[in-house]
């Protein structure tokens, strides 16, 4: 594929690889001037913007220059905002006006409110924007589940390691595709593994107890930033993201209470804890639909990325309905909701993109079960029945009907959330429901969490399971493997377009190659 690799990028990466694989924490040093020792990230690039995002360790105003070179002979400077405690010292910054398709070097300073000419050192980034031309091609990585089943951050391990893999990739950008914290997930400092060695964890005093106030879901995104490997990759590899449940609870669903038994919570309201959880989210993300003041306040949206492809981000956790035992015959609400059901229709008819990638953060044919509460309900869509679709499969049912009956091509399922890696490919001849196209669903994750066995797949749109990796045992720790993530690269020429699913390390599992203009596949 005609992918350019630019001097600037490949002098970067080659000095952010020879960098010790051992774990460098933040100094976090109080000076007289503000530091932005968190790093930088990138999010939400598009053909000529972006959001760029810092931390500083007192309030400051943020100052982002940008430039053609990573030498900033030449800078355009963009005065941020100025942060402080209300966004726990986080900020974005837009960049707006940035040439389609070129290497952008940014670098962040923070200036002392009351001093200007007191400036932190310059952090620095650099993201490619979305292309104009075809030609370009596109290749992007994606994974979910970080630091999950109190697996944290080991340096003994090399920390967060599966980032440092899919920098030498060199993505245009990875999409984290939930399950970005463990806020439910307390991480100790050791956890012993099976051959009776200990998992060395860092701790931090917001991850020894499940989150419930707003510091400690804000602690929980910070706990991730202490790894060198993810400060790193942030700044080379710009983001979409979106999330999941473990961003709150496990398996949670609005209007949920938390049980008198579960004495880990003194507040109950899952709905309470979902508010907090997404303002700190939005502080810790580049996401521009979640900026404070932001006026659509919402997870799910669409990424154009150039006549390539668009990305369809989901959200399938605000507005599902309560787990059930998912045999329902009408179900409106399901897990997406009717409004935003009508969007995804509407936007995948409006594309013009070859390629339409589903991002969702739960898979559609896998049955993940929900026993938090004592009885047997659905996590996910699928709920074991492999008859006509019931409850949350009905609104999928909907949705592929649509895309075959408006003949929408190009269209594939992205996910994680199961903590293994697969491919399943859904035809309507194997199905009980059969009015649709073939398509293919990827999953990929954990990034560092525990590994699963595979789950079941459910039979109502007829998905075989073509490729899987997983363990046989339950919470498999990242020490014993089976931590992974997704590529895709689109080809500039051909249209085609490539999945690899791939190990910590980078080795390639499985690889599918797909052709474009066809609605079903």
């Amino acid at each position: 594929m005609a992918h350019r690799l630019l001097p600037g990028r490949r002098s970067l990466l080659k000095g952010s690889l020879a960098v010790s694989a051992g774990l460098a924490l933040p100094a976090f040093t109080r000076s007289g001037r503000p530091s932005a020792e968190w790093g930088v990230q990138a999010g939400d690039v598009t053909r000529d913007s972006a959001l760029v995002w810092v931390r500083s360790d007192r309030p400051a105003r943020m100052i982002v220059e940008t430039s053609a070179t990573e030498s900033f002979r030449t800078v355009r400077r963009v005065r941020g905002p100025l942060i402080g405690p209300g966004t726990d010292f986080t900020g974005t910054a837009r960049l707006r006006g940035l040439p389609p398709g070129e290497q952008v070097h940014y670098r962040v300073l923070l200036a002392d409110p009351d001093d200007p000419r007191r400036t932190s050192a310059p952090v620095a980034g650099t993201f490619r924007t979305v292309p104009d031309r075809r030609r370009d091609g596109v290749r992007f990585v994606w994974s979910g589940d970080l630091a999950g089943q109190g697996w944290g951050i080991n340096p003994a391990f090399g920390g967060y390691r599966i980032f440092d893999a899919m920098t030498r990739l060199d993505p245009d950008f990875f999409l984290f595709s939930g399950d970005t914290v463990y806020a439910d997930g307390p991480v100790a400092a050791t956890a012993e593994l099976p051959d009776g060695s200990l998992w060395r964890n860092v701790t931090t005093e917001e991850k020894s107890k499940v989150a419930e106030t707003l510091a400690e879901f804000r602690g929980n995104f910070r706990y991730n930033l202490l790894d060198e490997n993810l400060r790193r990759f942030n700044a080379r590899v710009p983001s979409i993201v979106q999330w999941d449940d473990h961003e709150v609870r496990n398996n949670w669903y609005p209007g949920q209470r938390i049980a008198d038994t579960d004495t880990r919570y003194t507040e109950k309201s899952v709905d309470v804890l979902a508010a907090r959880a997404r303002r700190a989210f939005g502080e810790y993300f580049p996401v521009p639909t979640l900026r404070p003041g932001a006026r659509e306040g919402r997870v799910h949206r669409v990424l154009r990325q150039g006549p390539l492809l668009d990305v369809f981000v989901l959200d399938m956790r605000t507005y599902r309905n309560a787990n059930s035992p998912g045999d329902q015959t009408v179900d409106p609400q399901g897990i997406l909701g009717r409004e935003q059901l009508d969007w995804l229709k509407r936007e995948l008819a409006r594309s013009r993109a070859v390629w339409k990638v589903i991002a969702a953060d739960m898979p559609v044919g896998l049955v993940v079960p929900d026993t938090t509460e004592g009885r047997p309900h659905v996590e996910a869509v699928a709920q074991g029945d492999p008859g006509a679709p019931l409850g949350r499969e009905l609104q999928i049912a909907e949705l592929l009907r649509f895309v075959k009956h408006r003949r929408i091509t190009g269209t594939v399922w992205l996910t994680a959330d199961v903590h293994h890696t697969s491919a399943q490919h859904y035809r309507p001849e194997r199905a009980a429901f059969g009015d649709f196209e073939p398509f293919w669903e990827f999953v990929s994750g954990p990034l560092n969490a525990g590994a699963f066995p595979a789950t079941a797949l459910d039979g109502t749109f007829g998905p075989e399971r073509v490729f899987v990796k997983a363990p046989d045992t339950a919470n498999v720790s990242p020490a014993g493997g089976y931590q992974f993530f997704g590529e895709v690269d689109i080809d500039g020429d051909s249209g085609e377009l490539t999945v690899r699913l791939r190990e910590m390390d980078g080795t390639v599992l499985f690889r599918k190659t797909l052709q474009p203009g066809l609605v079903g596949q």
